[in-house]
């Protein structure tokens, strides 16, 4: 009884273990901002209003990000409009433009100096994406250490960019500024993304800031490359009321978006800015090498050109050959020894079969020519020349 008492708690225990490791495993998509030693980032834009001092004094908030530029730049030549409302427009829009760059410039300035990591995001609009990229870049003017991120809100290019400008508004990034921006953007874009990773090659392998208002995201993670987030934006306002709210940072209101890292604030502040791809992964049905089952008669041939020799007539000839009781005269006449009246070249041909005109020369003559005509043209000369012979008369004949 005892021995059984023993078994059952060693059995208990490793069972144990490994319930334990397979949910440490997966904790980072079940509320994992209930781990306090998970680092959290904040992001916001113009219309946000918070404090940076008060924010500053969770140790947990490692970064904030804000919202850099949106499309491209507003009209600044708002007089050359004629018509008087539009031009009333074009100013206030390039008025709000300007205030929030400076916000901007601003905000990071403080940001930074409080010690916070910083980064910044850039709406994407259809159409035009290395002029955006490059307005993304003008307007934010990101320094080596600050995050740069590409927000694609949803997969439909009627209001957003579409995925495929999206690539190449990335790869300018690049260009520009020598590392990939992170890429933001929903549950149901992220994984249309990862489910044609070879389509999108470069955006399936940027870093993934996932936007999701769950407490487990487990089930419908996208995965593809993405075997685990850079981000988890997990609060929103559409989660966070004044009765409750996963997480609400002291200085700031429930408009704020809060999101987590599978990391350290230690970790985090070494891999910021985050912008190298992550590890390319092939699909699991991906055909590979020596995988695909051939049937017996699936078989290819090539030729560079047609054949040289038409072996049925050499059958048929060597059959003629065989047969012949002249047989060994022939092999005798081909081996000859060659006639060097003065009339031969030797310098042309090594050697010359001298072949006599009686019948049994005649029948050989007969069978070389045959051979010769069954020869393709152009190799006939490349066939023969090896051996330099020349089959034939004589040339005092």
């Amino acid at each position: 009884m005892a021995i059984r008492r023993s078994i059952f708690a060693f059995t208990a225990a490793l069972l144990g273990l490994f319930v334990s490791s397979t949910v440490n495993a997966a904790s980072e998509f079940t509320t994992p901002w209930s781990n306090k030693a998970r680092a959290i980032v904040l992001d916001g834009y113009e219309q946000n209003s918070f404090n940076l001092v008060e924010i500053v004094k969770d140790p947990r908030i490692a970064g904030f990000i804000h919202k850099g530029s949106d499309g491209l730049p507003a009209n600044y030549h708002c007089n050359r409009i004629d018509d008087a409302m539009q031009q009333e427009l074009c100013k206030r829009i390039w008025r709000n433009y300007a205030v929030s760059r400076e916000l901007y410039q601003t905000r990071r300035a403080l940001a930074k100096a409080l010690g916070l990591k910083w980064g910044a995001y850039h709406l994407a609009r259809p159409g035009n994406p290395i002029e955006q990229a490059n307005h993304f870049i003008d307007y934010t003017e990101p320094s080596d250490d600050e995050l740069i991120a590409i927000d694609i809100e949803d997969n439909d290019p009627e209001r957003f960019m579409s995925l495929r400008d999206a690539q190449i508004f990335a790869e300018q990034i690049k260009l520009r500024t020598g590392r990939y921006p992170v890429l933001y953007t929903n549950g149901t874009t992220a994984k249309y993304i990862a489910d044609r990773r070879l389509e999108f090659p470069t955006l399936s392998r940027l870093q993934l800031w996932y936007a999701r208002y769950e407490s487990d995201i487990a089930p419908h993670f996208p995965k593809g490359n993405w075997q685990d987030y850079a981000l988890w934006q997990f609060t929103s306002q559409s989660n966070c009321s004044k009765q409750s709210c996963p997480y609400r940072p002291a200085g700031t209101n429930r408009d704020i978006d809060v999101n987590i890292a599978d990391m350290t604030v230690a970790q985090l502040r070494n891999a910021w800015p985050l912008g190298e791809l992550v590890r390319a992964l092939p699909p699991e049905n991906l055909p590979m090498p020596g995988n695909r089952p051939y049937p017996q008669d699936d078989i290819l041939m090539a030729a560079a050109e047609i054949p040289l020799v038409d072996y049925r007539a050499l059958w048929k000839l060597t059959q003629a050959v065989v047969t012949t009781d002249r047989l060994m005269a022939g092999i005798n006449a081909l081996f000859a020894p060659v006639a060097t009246d003065g009339g031969i070249d030797g310098t042309m041909t090594a050697s010359v079969i001298n072949l006599p005109t009686n019948e049994s020369g005649s029948e050989m003559l007969r069978i070389a020519q045959s051979l010769k005509q069954s020869v393709h043209r152009e190799s006939w000369s490349a066939l023969a020349s090896p051996a330099r012979y020349c089959v034939g008369r004589s040339i005092n004949d």
